[in-house]
Formats: structure tokens, C-alpha cells, sequence
């Protein structure tokens, strides 16, 4: 039996025309990934240019699919940051894989809409598989609960929603924060990501009631200060209720110990979150395993997909130790929610385990890129990822116009340019010279760093380390080798020589 036809082909195009589009974009994709290192990482333009090649008018009339792919390739791709450039090292940026961008395309496709299992069953099933997969990765208790989020920052915020409601007074969930006569108290370092004190801001912790602690000589939280914060709020008549552990801070990469952080939450009946945003697909690599040692004993665990697993964005993770802890925060009754003639496992709904009801099909592209990639590929990606930091570190010890700032323990890596007039004068320099030396120096970096940017070769961010500017880089690709690190530091010494 022939199908009606379409009574709106703009809507509802033929399947002859989509596969004409889709041939067109993979086409384009493969050209634009194909030739991603040839491209200057950053491109040198103004918002002003981008407006004036974009047709700004609100279309009344549609326009040629040709002619929109048209845009997109001279257009976006022309005048964006490449993110999957081998030597676009800032910030916690991942490239993507071919391979991801194909499950998104299909996921959209789908329009899978992961409320609860009956809205998605084979999409929910995919799900709970790849946070169990995630779950053996990490080293996480297999019997815990978990779902995927935007990132690092809506993981972090479910983590402290959940631990308020498992060791604050339970009248804070239906009275408000104003019925807790005593301040809720968080423990972190002051490393720790800024999503920590903006989500206890917005949960009505109060973003005055993270208590930042001091870092080691690694910008690894010091215990001590640690123990004895947490013993004079106590003293002070306040409640301290979670401490977060660092698994990778944003700016140097430090890792937090856990197994004595696991013992101070025990001992002072903290909830322990731990933030591996960053570092937490580093498990992967046999050189950092070490480091996630009594990682199965925190409550909950913050992770993104999107950075070490070479995801595209969105797609962040939160683990819960206790599912029962994360549905008592989240669940909530309604009518037009409740699930009617289920049985156990298929009366299962994400909504009561996050905060969000609507939620796209984030995890096909995880579970793509895991059976298609296989975790083999991904241990020598990530393992590759940290021998090429410790490679820039290297050249930066053994050069003469660079010096490392903190030291390289996964992939992020500071250090500073040290032009050979300021290193003489700071080396011969007197201590009440030495500060207006120093902030020399960081005013020739961060010219330094504007210049590399600009300049497109290369691209690092900024870090500021007790005081003083830091060049800042992260190796988060599958494509950087160890000749890309070399030639970040020739294009430094290039830019360098320009500026003068």
C-alpha cells in the first residue's frame, strides 16, 4: 500500500531528500574533521563581522537546505574555535568523536524523551546500562544510582540538593532553608570548581557557608586546616554536612587524597562528594588508578562524559552511593506523573533521581562510543593524554625561558614565559623588589597569552597560582601527540619575539 504523501514536504520531507541532505553534511563533516589541524585553532574576527554575514531578518520564507549547509560551512566553521584542534588546550575542552556526532544526529532522530521508562524503554534501558559501564570505570559500588545531566555544574548541584536532604533537619524540603536554625556548613578546597558555592547559593545553603580550605605545596586540600574547620563550626554550634573531594581541580589538576577525606566524612558524619568532572575518566589510564583508591566509598561522584570519554557536549554524570538518599531529595508526587500498571523495573522514572523531567537522549552517544571505540582504544587515549603533559613539563624543566608553576599530576599543566632581562632581574633581585618583578612577569604573560590566542597557532587559558598568572593548558584529545606540546612552546617563543 503506497503511503499518503506529505501534505507539508517542508515538514515532512521526502526520504529521497533526506538522504540528500544527509549526504551533504556527512560530507561536510568528514571535510571539516579531515582537515582540523590545518586550521588556526582560534579565529580572528569580531562579533560585529559575524553579524554582518548572518541574514539577521525574521525568515518568513524558507530557504534551500544548499544554502543553510552553505552558512554553516562558511560561517560557523570559518569564524568558530576549533575545540578539537591538537593544540587547543584550554580550558576542560574534548573534541568530540565522528562517531558521537553520528549517535546525536540519531538520538534527535529518535526524539527519545528520558522521563521515566515507559516514555523510552529501549532509550532508558540504554541508559541504565552505560551508568553501570560507567559505574565499573570508575570503581563505583555496582548496586548505586545514577543518571546523565548537562555537566560537571548540574552534577555538583544534585550531589549537594541530595546531601542536604540526607544530613540536614527534613523540614528544609517543605519549610524552606529559614526553618534550620543552624548554618549548613560544606567543606572544599580552594581549588574547588566555582559550581560548588553557586549551587549551595541557589539550594539556600548559602554560598558564605562553603568553607574554603587551603591547598599543600600540590594545591592538594590540606587535611589539617580541613579537621579543624570542621571542629570549630561544630564548636560553633553549626552543621556541617558534606565535604567535597577534588578528583582533578580545574585550574592545576590536583587530586584530592581520598581514602583520608573518606575517613574525615566518616568520622564526622559528612556526606563525601567527590568532584571528577575532570579527572574521573582518568581512571582509565593504568598510571592514575592508584589515585581513585576508596573512590567506592564516597556517597556520591560528579563525572563528565563530555570531557574524558571524548564526548561532545552535553552529556555529565551523577552517581549516588544510596539511590534511596537521591529519591528521597528528588521524588516528588504528581498525578500526571504517576505510573500506572508497571511492574517494578518498568514503573522506573529518572525524574526521581535529578532534577529535571525532560531529558534528551544523552546516553546513545555514550553507549555508541564505548562498543564502538572499545575501552582499549580509550586507556591509550587517555594514558597518551597524560604523557603528553608530563612531556610539556619536561621540556618547560629543561628550557630557559619557561617555568613550571604547579606541578603536572593528570594532564593539566602551568607555567610562565620568562623573558631573560626579567629572569636576570628577579634571580639579582632583593625581597622588596622582588614583588614589582613579579608583577612584571605576569603582566608580559598575559600579554603573551593574548598574543598566542590571537595568533591562532596554538591556544591556552589562565590560571591564577598563589598570586601569580599562569599560563594554563589541558591535553584532552585523541589527536595530540608529543610534537604538538613542542610546538606550543615554538609558538610562544614566535608570538614572543612579535610582541617585541
Amino acid at each position: 500500500m503506497t503511503p499518503p504523501s506529505s501534505e507539508n514536504p517542508l515538514l515532512d520531507p521526502a526520504a529521497s531528500e533526506i538522504r540528500r541532505w544527509g549526504d551533504a553534511a556527512v560530507e561536510l563533516m568528514a571535510e571539516y574533521l579531515g582537515t582540523i589541524r590545518d586550521r588556526p585553532v582560534y579565529p580572528l574576527t569580531t562579533s560585529c563581522e559575524i553579524r554582518g554575514r548572518l541574514d539577521r531578518g525574521l525568515p518568513e520564507e524558507p530557504v534551500e537546505f544548499d544554502h543553510l549547509l552553505g552558512t554553516f560551512r562558511d560561517v560557523l566553521i570559518e569564524l568558530s574555535r576549533h575545540n578539537g584542534h591538537p593544540r587547543m588546550f584550554g580550558y576542560l575542552q574534548a573534541p568530540g568523536t565522528a562517531i558521537a556526532g553520528i549517535a546525536d544526529l540519531l538520538a534527535s532522530t529518535l526524539n527519545a524523551n528520558l522521563t521515566a521508562w515507559r516514555s523510552a524503554p529501549a532509550a532508558v534501558e540504554i541508559e541504565r546500562l552505560t551508568i553501570d559501564w560507567i559505574k565499573e570505570i570508575v570503581g563505583f559500588d555496582p548496586n548505586a544510582a545514577g543518571l546523565f545531566v548537562s555537566g560537571g555544574s548540574m552534577a555538583n548541584m544534585a550531589a549537594l540538593a541530595t546531601a542536604r536532604g540526607a544530613k540536614a533537619p527534613a523540614e528544609i524540603s517543605s519549610k524552606g532553608a529559614q526553618s534550620c536554625t543552624r548554618a549548613l556548613r560544606v567543606y572544599a578546597s580552594e581549588e574547588t570548581h566555582h559550581s560548588i558555592a553557586k549551587a549551595a547559593a541557589l539550594l539556600g545553603i548559602g554560598r558564605d557557608n562553603v568553607r574554603l580550605i587551603g591547598v599543600d605545596a600540590q594545591y592538594k586540600v590540606n587535611l589539617d586546616q580541613l579537621v579543624a574547620a570542621i571542629e570549630k563550626d561544630q564548636a560553633a554550634g553549626h552543621l556541617p554536612i558534606c565535604v567535597v573531594a577534588n578528583a582533578g581541580t580545574v585550574a592545576t589538576g590536583a587530586f584530592d587524597p581520598l581514602p583520608q577525606i573518606s575517613e574525615i566524612a566518616q568520622r564526622y558524619n559528612l556526606w563525601l562528594h567527590v568532584d571528577g568532572a575532570y579527572g574521573g575518566f582518568a581512571a582509565l589510564a593504568p598510571s592514575a588508578r592508584s589515585l581513585f583508591a576508596s573512590v567506592n566509598e564516597a556517597d556520591s561522584v560528579a563525572l563528565d562524559p563530555h570531557k574524558w570519554l571524548y564526548l561532545p557536549v552535553d552529556c555529565g554524570c551523577i552517581l549516588y552511593r544510596d539511590p534511596e538518599a537521591a529519591r528521597a531529595t528528588f521524588a516528588h508526587e504528581a498525578e500526571y506523573t504517576r505510573v500506572i500498571g508497571q511492574a517494578a523495573d518498568e514503573a522506573f522514572a529518572f525524574w526521581d533521581y535529578g532534577p529535571e523531567l525532560s531529558r534528551r537522549f544523552r546516553a546513545l552517544k555514550v553507549w555508541m562510543l564505548l562498543k564502538g571505540i572499545g575501552l582499549p582504544t580509550l586507556r591509550e587515549a587517555v594514558e597518551k593524554d597524560l604523557a603528553c603533559a608530563r612531556h610539556l613539563q619536561t621540556l618547560v624543566q629543561n628550557s630557559q625561558d619557561f617555568e613550571m608553576l604547579a606541578p603536572v599530576e593528570l594532564s593539566i599543566f602551568c607555567f610562565r614565559h620568562l623573558p631573560g632581562k626579567l629572569k636576570h632581574s628577579l634571580a639579582a633581585a632583593n625581597s622588596s623588589e622582588r614583588e614589582k618583578i613579579q608583577e612584571q612577569l605576569d603582566a608580559h604573560n598575559e600579554r603573551l597569552l593574548l598574543a598566542l590566542q590571537r595568533d591562532g597557532g596554538s591556544y591556552l587559558s589562565n590560571a591564577r597560582l598563589r598570586g601569580r598568572f599562569s599560563l594554563r593548558g589541558c591535553v584532552m584529545n585523541y589527536r595530540t601527540t608529543p610534537r604538538d606540546m613542542e610546538m606550543l612552546l615554538d609558538d610562544l617563543r614566535r608570538v614572543n619575539r612579535s610582541c617585541l
